[in-house]
């Protein structure tokens, strides 16, 4: 995958302006990323900027303290943004500068933006509090807010065509998504549970003895809670192994 045009030439004013708003929204929310990005090519430097601060807006309406419906109204807006930027119908002019920022970036290099809905879509069941039976069903969730998150990333970084399984370089940085969401998941297992949150399947709660919960201040009587965990782990750990596949696939430029 390589550039639909050149990055580093014939940008407007009002675009790096974009791009600039951009960067400041990524340099105060995520400054560990934004650390990491300062050594990539300005270009694809400026289009994860674009990319983080539009996933920031989605994920800033599902976690904030606006009622559920509400967030329902904000989030299908902005995915009204989001098929203007795919049709084309944001100009350099317009007044939503991470709009702006983002078209122009998937001018530049092959983004794959339906991953900014899915994006939305993972949100969405947080807003409506979905549980999870299976890891089917967790898995579909975890490439929303995830794996698409990789895939989107994929198409500013760029893959080597002629590398092995080039052609599975998506869905290697999807699994790679899954795999660090799972890992979130486990991390933040009690402060979920605080919040009225299990992630986990039911099903692999079920069979650990875990089912009333993580909302105590200890794992719920009689339960395999160290198992629930190793399972989990070895399942976190699989999934790191074949996303990491991926890795020698990027173009290092």
């Amino acid at each position: 995958m390589i550039p639909t045009v050149d990055p580093e030439r014939d940008v407007s004013a009002p675009v790096l302006a974009a791009y600039s708003y951009c960067e400041t929204v990524t340099g105060q929310q995520a400054r560990n990323f934004a650390y990491g990005i300062r050594l990539l090519p300005e270009g694809k430097r400026r289009a994860m900027s674009a990319l983080y601060a539009f996933s920031r807006r989605v994920d800033d309406i599902g976690d904030g303290d606006l009622p559920p419906e509400v967030k329902a109204v904000r989030l299908d807006e902005t995915r009204a943004l989001l098929a203007r930027i795919r049709e084309g119908g944001i100009d350099d002019y317009d007044t939503d500068p991470v709009a702006v920022a983002l078209a122009h970036a998937a001018r530049v290099f092959p983004i794959p933006l339906g991953g900014l809905d899915e994006l939305i879509d993972g949100v969405v069941m947080d807003v409506h509090g979905a549980t999870y039976e299976t890891w089917d069903d967790l898995a579909l969730y975890c490439r929303c807010v995830a794996g698409a998150i990789g895939r989107l990333s994929l198409g500013v970084f760029g893959a080597d065509p002629g590398a092995p399984e080039a052609g599975r370089a998506a869905e290697y940085a999807d699994t790679l998504g899954l795999a660090l969401q799972l890992t979130n998941i486990l991390r933040d297992l009690r402060e979920d549970a605080e919040g009225g949150r299990t992630y986990l399947p039911a099903e692999d709660l079920a069979k650990f003895g875990c089912s009333a919960g993580f909302d105590g201040p200890l794992p719920p009587a009689g339960s395999d809670f160290a198992g629930l965990v190793h399972f989990e782990v070895h399942r976190a750990r699989a999934l790191f192994a074949e996303g990491y596949r991926l890795l020698p696939m990027l173009d290092r430029r």
